[in-house]
Formats: structure tokens, C-alpha cells, sequence
């Protein structure tokens, strides 16, 4: 006897069988019940998700005959009668599967569509499945558009596809539409342990985890991978075994990774990198390992409750262990780093090498603090240490030829703290009060010159021999020296004046009521396009019973079709007059109060935020700008 792969052995037969479906379960179950039948269904979703079986289930309820040949409709079929027996062999005459990737074209579809004027020959209804109906060309669908709208009362259209998108919205609304969802790794897990159970098959926990996360929601795919698993393993499934067999890293070596990241060791980093390689591991397969342990780790650190129901895995332990140990932000980078460096595995010339930089590459953006404050520390530091260290602590001296060159702003500063006062009085005082050290400014509070003073000051004497000699023991001459001042900034600044100009327009009791009419007229959409903008752009000049005159300025809206239309508007507005239309400067047009009134929204915006108090203090502190066209009023 020739052997039936798992993915078809245990291929559910009835809707108590499926797994992880439930809410399509539950829906054609309490139709089949209740018989309110819909004469086609639409089952989307992934790969191995239980389309076609779904299809073959539902014709088996609508045809099942019963044990006893006297059953009906029901949502349980017998599986034993001969209806059931065919459907499930594939030789019942009354269902029939069509694979719209090989059959696309509308003669297969025409087909088709002519066995549906026969009634059944041996059950109930004649069903018509369809799978990958997106793949049927656009003649096909609308040879069958007829007929699945109203098909007889004995026939029922089942449709599967894998992308909904690429089927006409004509065909979706005939139809009733189940998404199957993919299935979750527990339950693929669960289902694995059952159908293992079931060949008594001995399996590892771990083992099945990896196929079932392998599987991507698929359980065709997971029992395929099963079948494989065992073969690989010689009858069993070991975790070392399906590991090899799938080509992903072992985990311990994705935490010896995550772990090295966490503490900055690069060396471990490259030599983990390098025994994948050596083992001949997938590095996209040890990102993707990476991605999930980290995700499952910003968890823990968002939500530490979430890691209670985890005792199970055995995994668990390790990886609320690395939660507390990375910071959450490094966590975030790194995941990011993880998923976009699968994308470039691929442009590189050795896979191992990209991942070896990708893992890298969180050690070269990774904060380092005490790294830091050493540089905060060097930058704190003035440019010639030497030369600020030679003099001593008590008196600076300052040569006649060099300049200390500050920032507005921190001259500013100075000028604050410092009241003005005269040479004179500023000498007297000195001369009374002993001298006390002189302390620099913190470098946040000055700015240093861009240049050297050697770069742009030729007396500059870095060996010392030809500056000036000071004998620093002397009373040294206090030299006032020139420092620009700059003004007070003002307490409060003077409110600003919006940036938007209000256009001013000369306004008429006629300009007043063509507004309102081409206004209402627009809203109702009795005038579009064209003759809408002629409406706008013109000025109503002068009225009577039966002629009005209108004013443009441009010729190429005054147009015989865009006149005529705006005419009969006006008739069925209530107005049957003759329009008129000259060429000439329009003042007060419905175009030009809508721009002077949204003008108006925009200047009122402005002034609310031009004189806000927390605005202008923005601007007055901080040198704050608003962006142009940044205000939109509400």
C-alpha cells in the first residue's frame, strides 16, 4: 500500500475536525441548521489554511444522505453514505473542482457554466468550486457574472482564493465572503501533537515548536514539514534534528548573541557570527530567530505580567532574563536593526559577512556613557591647555595683541550679570578691593572663536620666545577693553501682524446675491466643472425680469455650451432669464469672497498663534520661528 502524506491522511472531514477556523465554522454551521443557504461563498485566505476543505465539507452537508439514506441538509455529515464516500474520493458527479490557474480562460469558464442548466444526477445540489478564482481573466468573469448572480435553485458556487484583491468587486458582491485566518503557532503546536499521538511518533516539545513556527500559519505547510522532519530524523522528531533540517540557529547561539549586544562585546559577537558560519547555519534564519526572541523581550519590558503564562517554555527564563538586562531602547534598535538587515543579506557578497556588520553595527550606535562624559569632558576643555595652565591661578594676563572673541550671546550674558560702569570708577574700585581669582565662563555659556588665534593672529608665538614678558608679582595695569554690548531684550514683545494679506473686494448688493446662488447651486451639484467655474469667476453686473449680465475676465470661459448649461441651471433654480456675458474686470465675483474669506480664516489663525504667550516667549528665550504656511485654521 502506498503511503498518504500526513497533510492528506488527516485532512478534516468534518467541520468538528477543523482547527483554527472556528468563527467560519460557526457561521455555515447555524446556516446549515437554520438552511439559510447563500447560493456562493468566497473562502480567501494563506496557503494550508483549509480553503478546499472547507468547499468539500460544505458540499458533503448539502448532499449528505444520511446512515439510513433518509437524511437531509444537516451540518454534520455521516461520512458513510455514498455521496459522502464520492466526495471525499473525488468522484462524485454532482461536485466539481476547478482550477482556475489552469483553467482561466472563458472557454473553460463556458464549460462549465453549461452543466449548470442540468439538474443534479445523484445528490442534492450541484456545487461548483472554483480555487484561485483571482486567476480567471477579466472575460471570464463576466461570462459567469449572470449566472452567479442568479444561478437555479439547485446549484451553489464555492470560490477559494489566496488574493481577494485581484477579483472584481462585481463578483464579491454576489458572493458571501469567509477570511480564513492564519493559524497561531500554539494551535498549529497543538494540532502537531495530536496527529504525532495519533502515529505514535515520538516527538520533542522543542522540536514541534520549531515546525510549528516554521509552518507561517499554515498547516498544510506544518504537516509537509513534519513528514519531512521524521524522515530526516529516522522516526523521530528531535530538536537537534529538525534544527539541521530547517537551517535555523540554535537558540542558544541567538541569546549568546543578544547577550554579547547587551555588554558590548564585540569579540564574542564575531566569534558566534563565525561558528554559524563554520555550522552552516542561515543567517537570515538566525535574524529571524533574533527578531522574535527581541520582540517577545520589548514585551516582558513593557508589560512584565505577560511573561507569567510562559512557564511552559523553556525558553522563557532566558529571554525575561535578557528583558532585564538591555535597556528597552537599545531592545527597539536592535529589533529594527535585526529586520532591515535581512534585506541585506542579499547585496552582500558572503551572508556571514553582512550579518557579522549587522550585529556590528548596534556597537557602533549603542550610547556608551562613560565614553560620554569623557567627550563632554574633552569638549569642556579650553583649546591650549598648555597655555591656560602656564599662568598662574590668581591673575589672567591678557597681551595686548590677542582678543577674546564672544558670541553676541554670551556677551549678552556678561553685560547682564555685570553693570555697566565707567574706566575710571571701574579702576578706583579695584584699587580698594584686594584681587580675587578670575574664573572662566562655563563653555554653555560662551562660544569659543571657530579659528585658533594661530590661524588668523601672525603674532602669535607658540615656543613663547619672542611674547612679551609680565611679572605677574607687580601690580599688573587693569586695561579696559571694548566689549559690544548688545540691547536688553525686551520684557514682552509687540504682538505681530498676520503674515496673510486680507484681500479687499468691492462689495454689491448684486455680487451678494449671485453669491449665494452660485453657492447653493454648487452645493446641490446642478452646476460642475466648467460652467461651475464660470459661475465663480463672474460678476453679475445688472438684472432684469428676463436678462441678467455677467462680467469675466478671461474669454475662455465664455463659451457657448458652459453659458447655456449655467442658463438652464438658473432655470430649474427658479430663474428663467437669458444670460448675457461680457469681458471685463470683475470686482466682486463668488470666487473672489470665497478667497477673501478663507484669506480672513487664515490672519485670524495667525493672530491667535503670533499672540500667544507661550508663542512669544518661544520667540523671545529661544529665537523661535514659525514656519511659513504652517497655520491652517481650523
Amino acid at each position: 500500500m502506498s503511503y498518504l502524506v500526513l497533510a492528506r491522511k488527516y485532512r478534516p472531514k468534518t467541520f468538528t475536525e477543523m482547527v483554527g477556523q472556528e468563527h467560519v465554522v460557526r457561521a455555515l454551521t447555524n446556516a446549515l441548521t437554520t438552511q439559510r443557504l447563500h447560493h456562493a461563498y468566497l473562502f480567501t485566505g494563506t496557503r494550508g489554511v483549509g480553503k478546499t476543505t472547507v468547499s468539500r465539507v460544505l458540499a458533503k452537508s448539502l448532499n449528505c444522505q444520511g446512515v439510513d439514506g433518509t437524511g437531509g441538509i444537516t451540518a454534520n455529515p455521516c461520512g458513510v453514505c455514498q455521496a459522502c464516500t464520492d466526495i471525499d474520493a473525488g468522484r462524485f458527479v454532482d461536485y466539481t473542482e476547478l482550477d482556475a490557474a489552469s483553467n482561466r480562460g472563458v472557454d473553460e469558464v463556458q464549460s462549465l457554466l453549461e452543466q449548470a442548466v442540468y439538474k443534479p444526477v445523484q445528490g442534492r445540489f450541484k456545487v461548483f468550486m472554483i480555487d484561485e478564482v483571482h486567476m480567471l481573466t477579466n472575460t471570464a468573469f463576466n461570462a459567469m457574472l449572470k449566472t452567479l448572480e442568479e444561478p437555479p435553485e439547485y446549484l451553489k458556487f464555492v470560490l477559494a482564493t489566496t488574493d481577494p484583491q485581484k477579483v472584481p468587486v462585481t463578483v464579491l458582491s454576489r458572493c458571501l465572503q469567509f477570511n480564513l485566518r492564519p493559524m497561531a503557532p500554539e494551535t498549529v503546536l497543538e494540532h502537531l501533537g495530536h496527529v504525532l499521538g495519533q502515529e505514535n511518533i515520538a516527538s520533542e516539545p522543542q522540536a514541534l515548536r520549531l515546525l510549528a513556527r516554521a509552518a507561517r500559519g499554515s498547516m498544510r505547510d506544518a504537516l509537509s514539514l513534519t513528514d519531512q522532519a521524521i524522515a530526516y530524523g529516522g522516526g523521530q522528531l528531535q530538536e537537534t534534528a529538525v534544527r539541521q533540517m530547517l537551517g535555523s540557529a540554535d537558540r542558544s547561539h541567538v541569546f549568546r548573541l543578544i547577550d554579547a549586544l547587551t555588554h558590548g562585546d564585540g569579540k564574542s559577537v564575531v566569534e558566534t557570527s563565525e561558528a554559524l558560519r563554520l555550522n552552516g547555519l542561515s543567517a537570515a534564519a538566525t535574524l529571524e530567530d533574533m527578531s522574535m526572541v527581541l520582540q517577545r523581550m520589548a514585551v516582558l519590558q513593557a508589560v512584565p505580567d505577560m511573561g507569567e503564562g510562559d512557564a511552559a517554555d523553556p525558553e522563557a527564563a532566558e529571554i525575561a532574563r535578557l528583558a532585564g538586562v538591555m535597556p528597552p531602547d537599545e531592545t527597539q534598535l536592535l529589533y529594527s536593526l535585526s529586520l532591515h538587515g535581512r534585506q541585506e543579506l542579499g547585496l552582500a557578497p558572503d551572508e556571514y559577512a553582512a550579518l557579522t556588520m549587522v550585529l556590528l553595527r548596534l556597537l557602533a550606535f549603542k550610547p556608551q556613557a562613560a565614553n560620554f562624559a569623557s567627550a563632554s569632558a574633552e569638549k569642556k576643555t579650553l583649546i591650549n591647555p598648555h597655555r591656560a595652565t602656564s599662568a598662574p591661578a590668581s591673575v589672567a594676563s591678557v597681551p595686548a595683541t590677542s582678543e577674546i572673541k564672544l558670541a553676541p550671546a554670551a556677551v549678552a550674558q556678561s553685560v547682564a550679570q555685570v553693570p555697566p560702569a565707567s574706566p575710571v570708577v571701574a579702576s578706583r574700585q579695584l584699587e580698594s578691593q584686594p584681587a580675587a581669582p578670575v574664573q572662566a565662563l562655563p563653555v554653555r555659556d560662551m562660544q569659543l572663536r571657530e579659528l585658533a588665534p594661530w590661524e588668523d593672529d601672525p603674532s602669535y608665538d607658540p615656543e613663547g620666545a619672542n611674547s612679551p614678558s609680565y611679572d605677574h608679582d607687580s601690580d599688573a595695569a587693569v586695561v579696559a577693553m571694548p566689549v559690544r554690548q548688545q540691547a536688553e531684550p525686551s520684557a514682552a514683545l509687540e504682538p505681530q501682524m498676520p503674515t496673510t494679506e486680507v484681500l479687499q473686494i468691492v462689495s454689491t448688493p448684486e455680487g451678494e446675491f449671485w453669491h449665494k446662488l452660485v453657492m447653493e447651486m454648487s452645493a446641490a451639484e446642478t452646476i460642475n466643472a466648467l460652467v461651475r467655474e464660470l459661475g465663480l469667476q463672474s460678476q453679475l453686473v445688472a438684472r432684469d425680469t428676463d436678462t441678467w449680465m455677467l462680467r469675466v475676465e478671461r474669454e475662455s470661459l465664455n463659451s457657448n455650451m458652459s453659458r447655456e448649461r449655467l442658463q438652464k441651471a438658473l432655470e430649474s433654480a427658479g430663474y428663467p432669464v437669458r444670460l448675457t456675458v461680457e469681458i471685463g474686470r470683475v470686482q466682486d465675483s463668488p470666487a473672489k469672497r470665497n478667497a477673501a474669506a478663507a484669506a480672513q480664516r487664515q490672519a485670524g489663525a495667525e493672530a491667535i498663534i503670533l499672540n500667544d504667550a507661550y508663542v512669544q516667549s518661544l520667540m523671545r528665550d529661544y529665537g523661535a520661528k514659525i514656519v511659513p504656511g504652517s497655520i491652517k485654521p481650523l
